[in-house]
């Protein structure tokens, strides 16, 4: 290879003392080139690179993700992101490292750099250890290296949940198939030539340089693997193979809620009322950003269902309208506990009618209001809905518009938690709960998944953003 590639195998065109001389396959860390020669006077400054990329399939849809910060502060100067169309994991992750390396160099080219990753592969082949004998690859980081003096650069290693900026960038280019191309201003700068202080926002890291090693292109398959989007962030192995994650999406709120009526599965039920509608409105926005920059270690949203109940599927059609999906057929066993002869009362209704039979429901798993069923029939029937789910979307993000018995017994039952205390749960109208389940049932027959989130109300969205 020639010195314009920018990259050496095999110590080819290396002085002797550089030649690996214990049959070790290396690479140079700075290899002299067309960036030493023209390199800018060093200037102290540290600066931190935090780099993602990915892709759905391998190859399929890719995008990648960077962040500059400055390395004393960790205070945020610049946001790079792309969707690349068509692409590999690993040229979406290298493309991160360019970018971001032509970020900081825009904001101080005689600046010492550290680029953190999550990429075994690039920090392994960017710092000299593994040979880089794919094409494209060896193009991407000759790009690297030509935009600022490799000896002035460092590559680490960093677990995923430590690069959770570059990587929710990276899932937003995917999602939005849009550049990102922010500039947050240089604070004045500050020379630092040692690493970021453990406390500065944004910078400290658990990782480390990864131990020297012999590797070659061999090793693509394992690191692509390791390192391909995340079907659900990074879940204990409770079960084989991959959780479904379930968005629970409470509906909006309708005349009867506001009345403070009991409105159960018995019958199709009441509209959305206006304030209901703006409710769903709300949490559409809300469940958009899921996977995006709001718990950016779940997988974006693919598939959305309903219970049968009209306000439910109104419920799904404004969350559909925002994640530009489809609703599904609505399945029966997500619909809200029938109530019997108490639907459509209010609590003192049933007081009068049905003197203690209320308390006992909510707080006797098999109790049943007359004609009615109970907390764990309910629960009995969402089991089922969940391994459903979990059978046919795993690695996946569904979003389910139900209920609030429905959203407490998912809760409950993935959180081992008895269905005598399931009514403890509280679930705002248009919250939203996530959990994650597996399709295999325990020992006891139990269902196996966990907690993520429990009802986070969609209040919390700002109005102005709502349909946007």
């Amino acid at each position: 290879m020639t010195e314009q590639d920018g990259l050496f195998e095999l110590g080819e065109g290396l002085p002797a003392d550089r030649r690996p001389t214990d049959g070790h396959a290396a690479e140079p860390g700075a290899p002299v080139g067309r960036a030493d020669l023209d390199a800018a006077p060093a200037s102290g400054r540290f600066l931190v690179i935090e780099t993602d990329g990915g892709s759905r399939g391998n190859p399929g849809p890719a995008g990648y993700g960077a962040v500059v910060r400055d390395g004393r502060t960790g205070a945020l100067l610049a946001e790079r992101a792309d969707y690349l169309g068509v692409a590999s994991n690993n040229v979406a992750e290298y493309t991160a490292v360019v970018e971001g390396l032509r970020a900081a160099a825009a904001i101080d080219p005689g600046a010492e750099v550290e680029v953190r990753a999550d990429s075994r592969l690039v920090v392994e082949q960017m710092s000299g250890r593994w040979k880089i004998r794919h094409a494209d690859m060896r193009d991407l980081a000759a790009r690297a290296r030509a935009v600022l003096p490799p000896h002035r650069v460092r590559y680490i290693w960093v677990p995923r949940a430590q690069n959770g900026a570059a990587d929710a960038l990276a899932n937003a280019a995917m999602d939005t198939r849009a550049a990102v191309r922010r500039d947050h201003g240089d604070p004045p700068a500050t020379a630092s030539t040692g690493p970021a202080p453990a406390t500065a926002p944004g910078v400290g890291v658990t990782g480390a340089v990864l131990p020297g090693g012999v590797g070659t292109d061999a090793d693509d398959t394992s690191a692509a693997d390791a390192n391909a989007p995340r079907a659900s962030g990074t879940p204990l192995p409770r079960a084989v193979g991959s959780p479904v994650t379930v968005v629970l999406v409470r509906h909006g709120v309708t005349a009867l809620t506001e009345s403070g009526h009991y409105s159960g599965g018995d019958t199709p039920g009441p509209p959305l009322s206006p304030l209901g509608r703006e409710q769903a409105a709300r949490a559409g926005t809300l469940v958009t950003r899921l996977g995006v920059d709001l718990w950016a270690d779940l997988p974006v949203p693919s598939a959305l269902v309903p219970s049968p109940m009209v306000r439910t599927r109104e419920t799904a059609e404004a969350l559909g309208a925002a994640l530009g999906l489809t609703p599904a057929e609505p399945d029966d066993r997500f619909a809200e506990c029938r109530f019997g002869q108490w639907d459509g009362l209010s609590v003192e209704q049933i007081e009068s009618g049905w003197p203690g039979e209320l308390l006992r429901w909510a707080t006797e798993a098999d109790h049943r209001p007359p004609g009615g069923e109970s907390l764990r029939d309910v629960g009995a029937r969402v089991a089922r809905g969940l391994r459903a789910l979990a059978a046919a979307h795993a690695g996946a993000t569904v979003v389910v518009a139900a209920h609030t018995v429905v959203v407490r017994a998912a809760v409950g039952l993935v959180g081992r938690v008895a269905a005598d205390h399931w009514s403890a749960v509280r679930i705002p109208p248009a919250s939203v709960t996530v959990v994650r389940v597996w399709p295999q049932v325990d020992a006891a027959g139990r269902l196996v998944g966990d907690l993520t989130v429990v009802g986070c109300p969609s209040e919390l969205v700002d109005p102005a953003v709502v349909g946007r």
